[in-house]
């Protein structure tokens, strides 16, 4: 029997209708639209207002967008995972959700915390299942509605995040397209530079905890800053060096969109193409779990068949890795 390989036969992003701009933030806390983009990168990102509604909305309108697109009945799908940090609830998961919602019944679903690495680890999980020929369709999402656990009084962090993300459809291929090989790495020391304090079981939800806005990201930005560039740039090596590959023989470059100061440090240390390194965040901010589902679908026109992209991601925890994927149409 051949090897089975994961292939992406569609995606689908999603952003909310609202737009926060660097403007409407000079109304907000100290800063200005200058001082946003000479740091960030950053001009607007938006923010999802719909009473009652939650992450798995926004998750259920690019998974309703993805059945479409590729002809695809709920009722086909076999796995569907959900990349988040910012779900409906502590539990049940969001995957199983968004599955009831988007009448997905022949499936099951799971949630993936790894903050903006999130998207990735779910992405090579899926690929696993497809390979290992069990399952025939596996969507995967990377979607977060950071607005629910950021401090709009806080300008080094609300200036920086936004809501958002998209879904991928993974099916069995016998052509050597789809995910080909990923690296990943974890540093649970990393969680005291960047992490929510309180709402999990180390320090349960008090008067006292909400009071002291435990419940919103805290960053300290140097040395994520620092952790994220060595990590990206390291995790790229490794896996053009398991796969023989050149920095040339690479066609598209897509970074966690985090800030556009890693972004730059990690295409000026890799000595890699400005035009071929795709860059959204301008638009969006960073949406955590959603930027590379959303950088997928923004720039999908523009990839042609047997293109290598890699991607790569870093996320709070410290998480991180990257993914060698060859496009399948």
């Amino acid at each position: 029997m051949s090897k089975l390989f994961a292939s992406i036969t569609g995606v689908q992003g999603y952003v909310p209708d609202t737009v926060l701009t660097n403007q409407d933030l000079e109304k907000m806390v100290e800063t200005s639209d200058e001082w946003i983009t000479s740091r960030t990168g950053i001009k607007t990102r938006h923010i999802f207002k719909e009473e009652g509604k939650a992450t798995s909305d926004m998750a259920l309108r690019a998974v309703e967008g993805l059945l479409a697109k590729t002809g695809t009945k709920p009722e086909e799908v076999d796995l569907l995972l959900c990349a988040t940090i910012t779900g409906d609830m502590v539990f049940p998961d969001t995957a199983n959700t968004v599955c009831d919602k988007a009448g997905i019944k022949n499936a099951f679903g799971f949630d993936i915390n790894a903050a903006c690495s999130g998207f990735l680890y779910a992405l090579t999980t899926g690929a696993k299942f497809v390979e290992s020929g069990s399952h025939k369709k596996v969507i995967v999402i990377g979607v977060d509605m950071m607005s629910s656990i950021i401090d709009y009084t806080d300008r080094t962090t609300c200036i920086i995040f936004g809501d958002g993300g998209g879904a991928v459809l993974l099916e069995p291929s016998a052509e050597r397209c789809g995910i080909i090989d990923s690296v990943f790495h974890g540093d649970g020391s990393g969680r005291a530079y960047l992490n929510m304090k309180s709402g999990g079981s180390l320090s349960p939800t008090t008067k006292e905890s909400v009071e002291n806005k435990e419940h919103f990201v805290f960053q300290d930005g140097r040395p994520v800053f620092k952790a994220a560039v060595s990590g990206m740039v390291g995790s790229i090596k490794e896996v053009l060096d398991r796969n023989e590959l050149a920095i040339d023989d690479i066609d598209w470059l897509i970074p966690h969109q985090a800030n556009m100061r890693i972004i730059n440090s990690v295409g000026s240390m890799l000595d890699f193409p400005e035009e071929k390194v795709i860059v959204n965040i301008q638009k969006y901010g960073n949406t955590t779990a959603g930027t590379l589902p959303l950088c997928l679908s923004d720039f999908e026109h523009q990839f042609k068949k047997g293109d290598k992209i890699l991607l790569t991601a870093f996320g709070g925890g410290f998480t991180w890795g990257t993914t060698l994927i060859e496009w399948a149409y």
